[in-house]
C-alpha cells in the first residue's frame, strides 16, 4: 500500500492518543460521566461513572490531521461534512445525558430528524459534486440498477440505518471502535484498489483514530466514546458507502454492524408479536454476555467475525472489478 496511507495512518492514531490523555482528565472535570441503563446487565453498572464524549478526541485528531495535510478535495469535504454532522448530534445527545444524568438525551424523532437532514444534504452534495448515477450497483457484479429519484431515500435509509447500527454495536469496552478499525482498513484499501486515494486518505485517518482512541477504550475502558463517536462513526461508513457505490456491500463487509442492528429488529417485533424475546437480551453482543461469555470474549469473537466478513467481502468486490 502507497506510503501515505501508512503515515497518515500513524498520524492520526497518535494524535488521538496525545489528546486523549488530555481529554480524560477534562472530561472528568466536566462531569461528563456515563450513565448505564438499568435494563442492561447488571455486570455494567461498575461502568457508570466512566468518562464519555470521547468521539470528540477522535473527531479532532481526523481533523486536524486533514487540515495539517491540505485535503481539499471534495469526496473528503462532503465526508467531513456527513462525519462531524453526526458527531454534532449525537454530542447534543450526550451533553444532554450528562447534563440530566440519565440515559435518555435527544428522543428518537429529533436524532432521526438529524440524520435525515444530513443525510440529504450529502446526497445533494455528492450527486452535484462526484456526478454519481441515480443507480445502484449489485455487489460482485458489474450490474446496476437504475432507480431514478428513489436513489435519494435510498441513501437516506443507508445513512441512517448504518449510523445507528455503529451506535447500537457500541455497547461493550472496544467492540465498535475495534470494528470501525476492521471497515475503515477495508474500505481504504478498497479505495487504493480503485483509484480513490483522495478519500482512502481520509478513511485511513479515520481508521487511525479509532487504533488511538482503542488505547483508552479496550477492556477496561478509561473512556467511553457516547453517541458523539458512535453516530459520527456510521455516518462516515456509510458515506464512504455512497460516494464510492458499494451501499449493498456494506451489508457484508460491515456485517456485525448488521447483525447488531437486526437483533434488535427480531427482539423488538417478536416479543410485540408474540410476547416472546428471541434473544436474552439486543443487541446481539448482550445476548452472548447473558450466555456466560465474558466481556472481552465477545469483542474478540465479533472482532475476528468482523474481520473475516471484512476480507472476503473486499476480495470478492476487487476480484469483480
Amino acid at each position: 500500500m502507497e506510503s501515505n496511507y501508512l503515515i497518515y495512518l500513524a498520524e492520526s492514531a497518535v494524535l488521538t492518543v496525545i489528546l486523549g490523555f488530555f481529554a480524560i482528565s477534562l472530561l472528568k472535570k466536566l462531569k461528563a460521566r456515563q450513565s448505564i441503563r438499568e435494563e442492561g446487565p447488571k455486570s455494567h453498572r461498575i461502568k457508570s461513572g466512566t468518562p464519555t464524549m470521547g468521539g470528540l478526541f477522535m473527531l479532532l485528531s481526523a481533523v486536524l490531521v486533514v487540515i495539517f495535510n491540505k485535503m481539499i478535495d471534495p469526496s473528503v469535504l462532503w465526508l467531513l461534512f456527513l462525519t462531524l454532522g453526526h458527531g454534532l448530534l449525537g454530542f447534543l445527545d450526550d451533553f444532554i445525558k450528562a447534563e440530566k444524568k440519565r440515559n435518555l438525551g435527544l428522543t428518537a424523532k429529533q436524532k432521526m430528524l438529524g440524520q435525515i437532514i444530513l443525510a440529504v444534504l450529502f446526497c445533494w452534495g455528492v450527486v452535484d459534486t462526484l456526478h454519481l448515477p441515480y443507480s445502484i450497483a449489485i455487489p460482485f457484479t458489474h450490474t446496476d440498477i437504475s432507480i431514478g429519484l428513489l436513489y435519494y431515500p435510498f441513501v437516506v435509509l443507508v445513512i441512517v440505518g448504518a449510523s445507528n447500527a455503529v451506535n447500537l454495536t457500541d455497547g461493550l469496552d472496544g467492540l465498535a471502535s475495534g470494528c470501525c478499525v476492521i471497515a475503515f482498513s477495508a474500505y481504504a484499501m478498497f479505495c487504493y484498489m480503485t483509484g480513490f486515494n483522495d478519500l482512502g486518505y481520509f478513511i485511513i485517518i479515520l481508521a487511525g483514530s479509532c487504533i488511538g482512541f482503542l488505547f483508552f477504550n479496550y477492556h477496561p475502558a478509561k473512556i467511553f466514546m457516547g453517541d458523539t463517536g458512535s453516530l459520527a462513526l456510521g455516518g462516515a461508513i456509510a458515506g464512504i458507502s455512497v460516494m464510492t457505490r458499494t451501499e449493498l456491500l456494506l451489508i457484508f463487509l460491515g456485517l456485525i454492524f448488521v447483525l447488531e442492528a437486526l437483533s434488535v429488529i427480531i427482539q423488538v417485533a417478536s416479543f410485540q408479536l408474540t410476547g416472546k424475546r428471541v434473544f436474552k437480551m439486543s443487541p446481539l453482543h448482550h445476548h452472548f454476555e447473558l450466555s456466560g461469555w465474558s466481556e472481552v470474549h465477545v469483542v474478540w469473537a465479533f472482532w475476528i467475525f468482523e474481520g473475516i466478513a471484512a476480507c472476503v467481502s473486499l476480495l470478492l468486490a476487487i476480484r469483480a472489478l
